[in-house]
C-alpha cells in the first residue's frame, strides 16, 4: 500500500530551542521522499523519525538562510556514505548556487550517489513524473525564496453500477482503462474525474500571490508562522507570517488539513498558535507541529 504523509522533523525558527530542532520536514508520497528544509541536526533527526537516507529521492530548499538549509552538507555526504542506489535530485534557489556548492563540498568525503543539481531559477513547474508534478511559487523574504508544491495526476474513479449496466467485469475493466473504449463504452460513460491530491509547503514569507497560489485547494499544507498577531508589525519586517495570516490563507484557499510550524522561541505556549488560525476563520484539521510527528496526507473525499 502506498504510503502519503510528512514527517516533521524540525519546527523551531532562526533559533534552535530544548524541545524544538531547526527545520526539516520528509514528505513521503508513494515512490518519492521529499526533504524539504534541512536545518542543522537534520541527519540525527532522521535516525530519530524512522526517515533513511535511502528513503531521500529529492531535496527541496525553500531559501538559503541557516535554519533551513546548514544541514544539507550533512544528508548530502550521509546519502553517499550510505550509498543510496537511486539518484537524488537537488531544488533551490539558483541565485542561491554559492551556497549549495559550499554545503555539498563543506568537507571532503567519498562521492557515491549521483546527486542531480535542478536550480529553481523561475516559477512553474520543476519536475514531472507519472507519480506527481513539483511546482515552485517566489515568495516574499529578504533573500530569495520559492515555495514548493506537489499534485498528483488527475485520473478517473470508476463506477461499479455503470459498469455492471453495461456489462463488464473482471479483466475488461482494467482493457476500458487503457484503451479508452470498449465495445462501443467510452470511459468517460463509466467514470467519473478524480481530482489528485495537493500537497504545498510554505516558509519563510510575507502576504503574497505566491503563498495562496501554492495554498490553493492543498489537501495538506505546511507553513511558517513564526509569529503571533500581536507581532504582525515585526513579521512583516523580517518577512515572516504569523498564525493568524496562516489561517487565513488556509481557509481562503480551502485547504484541508493545515501544519502550523517554524515558531519563535518568544512564545511559551505553542496552542496559541492553533488558536489564532482558528480564530481567522479555519475549521478543518489543524496540528500545531511538534518535532517527530507524522501528519498523513488526508485521503480523498
Amino acid at each position: 500500500m502506498s504510503v502519503r504523509e510528512l514527517v516533521v522533523l524540525g519546527t523551531a525558527s532562526q533559533v534552535p530551542t530544548r524541545r524544538r530542532n531547526h527545520n526539516g520536514y520528509v514528505l513521503r508520497w508513494d515512490a518519492e521522499g521529499i526533504l524539504f528544509d534541512p536545518g542543522e541536526g537534520t541527519q540525527r533527526q532522521m535516525m530519530r523519525a524512522g526517515v533513511s537516507a535511502h528513503d531521500l529521492t529529492r531535496l527541496c530548499v525553500t531559501h538559503f538562510h541557516g535554519d533551513h538549509s546548514l544541514g544539507l552538507a550533512g544528508v548530502i555526504q550521509r546519502i553517499n556514505l550510505d550509498r543510496v542506489p537511486h539518484p537524488v535530485t537537488a531544488h533551490y534557489p539558483a541565485s542561491g548556487e554559492e551556497y549549495f556548492e559550499r554545503l555539498q563540498y563543506a568537507t571532503a568525503y567519498r562521492e557515491s550517489v549521483r546527486l542531480r543539481r535542478r536550480p529553481v531559477d523561475e516559477a512553474g513547474v520543476q519536475a514531472h513524473t507519472g507519480e506527481l508534478t513539483l511546482t515552485a511559487e517566489r515568495l516574499s523574504h529578504p533573500v530569495e525564496a520559492y515555495g514548493y508544491r506537489v499534485v498528483e495526476p488527475e485520473a478517473r474513479r470508476m463506477l461499479p453500477e455503470r459498469l455492471a449496466a453495461h456489462g463488464i467485469a473482471g479483466s475488461d475493466v482494467g482493457r476500458l482503462q487503457r484503451e479508452g473504449e470498449l465495445r462501443g463504452v467510452r470511459l468517460e460513460d463509466v467514470s467519473a474525474p478524480r481530482r489528485g491530491q495537493r500537497f504545498a509547503f510554505v516558509m519563510d514569507t510575507r502576504l503574497c500571490d505566491g503563498v495562496f497560489l501554492l495554498a490553493d485547494g492543498a489537501d495538506l499544507l505546511v507553513i511558517e508562522s513564526t509569529f503571533l498577531d500581536e507581532d504582525a508589525a515585526l513579521a512583516r519586517e523580517f518577512g515572516h507570517l504569523t498564525a493568524g495570516q496562516a489561517g487565513r490563507v488556509a481557509a481562503e484557499c480551502g485547504v484541508r488539513s493545515l501544519v502550523l510550524t517554524h515558531f519563535s522561541q518568544r512564545y511559551t505556549d505553542p496552542q496559541e498558535f492553533g488558536r489564532q488560525a482558528r480564530k481567522a476563520g479555519f475549521d478543518g484539521e489543524l496540528t500545531v507541529a511538534e518535532d517527530l510527528a507524522r501528519v498523513a496526507v488526508p485521503k480523498r473525499r
